[in-house]
């Protein structure tokens, strides 16, 4: 099933040039100014643009990365939304994973070297020609992994393997709910669960996706339907675990499918975004959606609630060393083959208004990826 689960990353390749130049640091233009998208207030795409901003440089315990790729994800829509918890002050350059090599280091700053080939994560301002970020958020790449794979990598890899391994404890013969199967977390839970013996894995999916989909997971069904019927007809008992990046009615649902012992873990509330700005409303009824979780139900009925931010566990919270943990054992099933990113389409950053509305209408098989050096041309068709 793992090598099922990578058929979709297999037809991206031709899209992704794995040759990097010999030597790549003497192509780097010296200017004091850089390429980055740029957030200038919370609201549609109209507050997005390319501008130039000054070049950073690396303070003590950072690196100096000149970017090639950069991952864009459901939540970087709901930051230019202004559609999260204690946002941030615009304007902002937005993202938060980037690919690229290393062009310096700052005092005290030791395993990396000018040439590395390196993925981080960003706390912001990642969507930029170049980022400076601690050395504890920043990884070597394998040789045989390209950027646009490195910035697939990160984010959403670690927290499905954080959410399945580290919170739900997967084991053998286990089962996964898990919504929006078709989206790069998704695809990462498929080909984790996949790593496990007999893991049944249940998902939700727009049907424009499951001919592309159907094969990395077990049971697929059509997200805009309700899907606990139709997985107790085939689990009467329901499952081990539900990875819910919706919100709203689906927690309800969700938590009457788990088993005793079952483990139901939010991760997102994309339900929320249901234009191209914040409403209100759409906000308020995905909350009163959800049911009133009783705690001496859960403690009666032996299941778990959780909820899981990989960037709150990097940057609030200290989780450096479980994400660094993550990270290499991730590294070695990708060596082994047993992970690939997918990667849905390349853009570039004059792109990012289209790339952001194709996440918005769930378009993506995959990750959407910024390149850095790409010319504003679309590589997929409306059409597609």
């Amino acid at each position: 099933m793992a090598n099922e689960g990578t058929e979709i990353a297999e037809e991206t390749e031709e899209m992704i040039d794995q040759k990097e130049p010999d030597n790549p640091v003497s192509a780097v233009v010296d200017s004091k100014e850089m390429r980055a998208v740029l957030l200038t207030g919370f609201g549609g795409l109209n507050k997005l643009k390319v501008t130039k901003k000054p070049m950073p440089e690396p303070q003590e315990g950072e690196v100096k990365i000149r970017v090639k790729t950069c991952g864009l994800n459901f939540l970087d829509l709901m930051v230019r939304q202004g559609n999260i918890d204690n946002p941030p002050k615009t304007p902002l350059v937005p993202g938060f994973e980037c690919s690229g090599i290393v062009e310096s280091v700052g005092e005290n700053t030791k395993g990396f070297e000018i040439g590395d080939r390196v993925m981080a994560f960003v706390n912001y301002n990642a969507w930029a020609e170049v980022v400076c970020t601690p050395l504890d958020f920043v990884y070597k790449i394998p040789d045989d992994m390209t950027f646009p794979e490195a910035a697939a990598f990160s984010m959403n890899f670690v927290a499905a393997y954080m959410m399945l391994f580290e919170v739900a404890n997967l084991r053998e013969g286990m089962s996964v709910l898990v919504h929006s199967a078709g989206g790069a977390v998704g695809q990462a839970v498929a080909q984790l669960c996949s790593t496990v013996p007999n893991v049944t894995v249940f998902g939700t999916a727009s049907p424009f996706k499951h001919e592309a989909i159907q094969h990395s997971v077990t049971h697929l069904f059509d997200r805009n339907i309700d899907c606990v019927p139709e997985v107790k007809k085939i689990s009467p008992d329901g499952v081990d675990i539900v990875l819910d990046c919706l919100c709203g009615e689906n927690t309800g649902k969700g938590l009457t499918l788990l088993k005793p012992m079952g483990t139901y873990i939010l991760y997102g509330s994309s339900n929320m975004v249901t234009g191209e700005t914040k409403s209100f409303f759409s906000f308020a009824k995905s909350w009163w959606q959800v049911e009133k979780v009783n705690p001496i139900k859960l403690y009666e009925e032996n299941k778990v609630m959780a909820g899981f931010s990989l960037l709150n566990l990097l940057f609030k919270q200290g989780g450096c060393n479980q994400v660094k943990t993550a990270v290499q054992k991730l590294l070695s099933l990708y060596d082994q083959k047993k992970i690939k990113p997918v990667v849905d389409s390349l853009w570039a950053l004059e792109e990012v208004k289209e790339a952001m509305q194709r996440i918005h209408d769930r378009g993506n098989i995959g990750k959407l990826i910024l390149d850095v050096e790409k010319s504003p041309t679309p590589l997929v068709s409306e059409s597609s």
